[in-house]
């Protein structure tokens, strides 16, 4: 388990699945550039923002950047944000997983 409390074969199945941002779609880093930018660096991320919920539905790997924007805000309302709007992220663009936690209102 690591330290966010996801058992290590969710680990392993959300890297699996989420290779790109699962909001803005860019490739992520495992850490670092070269130039220290943090922007594009993988990060874990609960889609609905409560970390007892502990799923595959709900666990997800996003760039530091919109991590960092969505913060605690509620992802239907977070989609409409100047950030996203900026970026082109709408719920259209956004990753399967996502689509489907719209769906069902997080």
């Amino acid at each position: 388990m690591n330290k966010w409390g996801i058992p290590e074969w969710l680990e392993q199945e959300v890297r699996q699945r989420d290779k790109k941002c699962v909001y803005c779609g860019t490739l992520m880093l495992e850490s670092p550039c070269a130039d220290g930018s943090r922007k594009s660096v993988a990060t874990w991320e609960h889609i609905v923002n409560d970390a007892r919920i502990v799923t595959r539905e709900n666990i997800a790997r996003c760039c530091a950047s919109c991590n960092s924007s969505k913060g605690a805000k509620k992802l239907s309302l977070w989609i409409k944000s100047s950030y996203c709007k900026q970026r082109g992220v709408s719920r259209d663009t956004v990753a399967n997983v996502v689509k489907q936690a719209l769906k069902y209102g997080a």
